[in-house]
């Protein structure tokens, strides 16, 4: 007889290759009781917000009670997709602060900008919700260390969007990491080469295009007019929003050998680039970028390349683990271990590439939702995705000071540098007010 648990990670995983239809949504939620239903809300629908929102929808438990975003055209059409898959629609709100006083809500997911993730994160957990954010936790080190004290001081559930931590394939490469099998590993290699790292060309400013609130998009952050490269999926090559690729795609990356090597923060980080690649281009952060942590025993590299798609060992994403005996290499798609020789003879096990079940999203919900009925610390808290954020940070602070830089964990700022610690703290645009907690 499976548990309750074995019943909910079966049939999340059965559909999980499936489109979410409305024969499959009441097939999941079949026999559940109005007592076992937890609340969902969704602030952030453009993309992959709708993912995440489908994935808990696929748990048998949860129901979508609220949906928000200040783009009404967005917001209309996610809707409806959602409301064609349960058969409700549900509340529709343009103002997050709608959400967090609606008491019928458990659990917030925040996939908005960066800049947005703190505000929303720090008050629902006030107000006694649980919460799944996207990656990166934010768009400051200022804001993840006040994200990390209300999830603790309020006892909120906070599940981060590196679902990597849920794949079974990832599992499997940091146990072989860790069992010393490669030997002494002295360097680890993650890069991303995206095309879409370019950024896009320069475009006029023009009106704000009719159903979006831009004020309240731009939220704490400086007040700009409206420019379409500024706004939706290209935002995150701006500082005062986003991180560029170290933060988009190098957090996911990142957080695989702070796992496999137990480490959190380097001795020190620094970092080279800039905008090489196309300068014609309308973009603040580097199309170009190679940082470089010092742990001590090893360094671990991040390296990208926006507007190229071919990458290191033949992928355009991905981690290398190089060790004495071995290297293995690990993306999405999967994983492979090559061997160092002695006088032909290989000095640890040759693995063909092992092919990923591509499950891991659906798996990091449903270890988030358990999580909100047991209590316990999700496979990614908070404390995980700051220790990831905060590197990737460090990495654009090295690379906009153009210095080596070194933490002070008692401090939490940087050693003895005014121009790295000035970047620590974004300043909020009136009403909106830093976070105090």
């Amino acid at each position: 007889m499976k548990t309750r648990r074995q019943f909910i990670q079966s049939a999340g995983t059965a559909l999980a290759g499936a489109a979410l239809s409305p024969l499959l949504y009441e097939q999941v939620k079949a026999g559940v009781s109005a007592n076992d239903k937890i609340g969902v809300a969704l602030i952030g629908c453009n993309s992959m917000g709708q993912f995440n929102l489908k994935d808990h929808l696929r748990v048998p438990e949860v129901e979508c009670i609220a949906m928000c975003d200040v783009d009404e055209n967005v917001l209309g059409e996610r809707a409806k997709e959602i409301s064609g898959i349960t058969g409700k629609m549900p509340l529709l709100y343009n103002d997050y602060r709608k959400v967090i006083d609606n008491k019928s809500i458990d659990v917030v997911i925040v996939a908005t900008p960066d800049h947005w993730h703190c505000l929303p994160t720090v008050h629902a957990c006030e107000a006694g919700k649980d919460v799944y954010v996207e990656k990166p936790l934010a768009n400051s080190i200022a804001e993840i260390q006040v994200m990390l004290k209300a999830a603790r001081k309020y006892n909120s559930v906070v599940q981060v969007g590196q679902q990597q931590r849920s794949g079974q394939h990832w599992q499997d490469c940091v146990a072989l990491v860790k069992s010393g099998k490669l030997g002494t590993i002295r360097k680890i290699k993650t890069w991303g080469y995206f095309d879409y790292g370019k950024g896009g060309p320069k475009v006029a400013d023009t009106d704000t295009p009719a159903g979006v609130n831009y004020d309240m998009w731009l939220g704490p952050s400086p007040k700009h007019a409206f420019n379409k490269n500024r706004f939706h999926r290209s935002w995150r090559f701006f500082w005062e929003q986003g991180g560029g690729l170290l933060t988009d795609w190098g957090v996911h990356l990142l957080d695989i050998p702070l796992w496999a090597m137990e480490v959190t923060i380097p001795k020190s980080v620094m970092a080279t680039g800039g905008i090489y690649g196309y300068p014609e281009n309308y973009i603040e952060t580097p199309d170009t970028l190679n940082v470089l942590y010092d742990f001590g025993n090893f360094t671990l590299e991040w390296d990208h390349a926006g507007g190229i798609s071919k990458g290191l060992y033949g992928r355009s994403y991905g981690v290398a683990f190089i060790g004495n005996n071995g290297t293995l290499v690990v993306n999405r798609e999967g994983w492979e271990v090559t061997a160092e020789e002695v006088e032909g003879k290989p000095k640890t096990e040759i693995i063909p590439l092992q092919p990923a079940d591509k499950q891991d999203h659906i798996k990091h919900v449903q270890n988030f939702i358990e999580c909100v009925k047991s209590r316990n610390r999700s496979v990614c808290d908070v404390e995980l995705g700051h220790h990831t954020a905060l590197i990737a940070h460090a990495g654009n602070i090295a690379y906009r000071t153009g210095k080596k830089l070194q933490w002070d964990s008692s401090q939490n700022q940087f050693m003895n540098d005014a121009q790295a610690n000035a970047l620590l703290k974004p300043s909020y645009r009136s009403p909106w007010k830093f976070p105090a907690v």
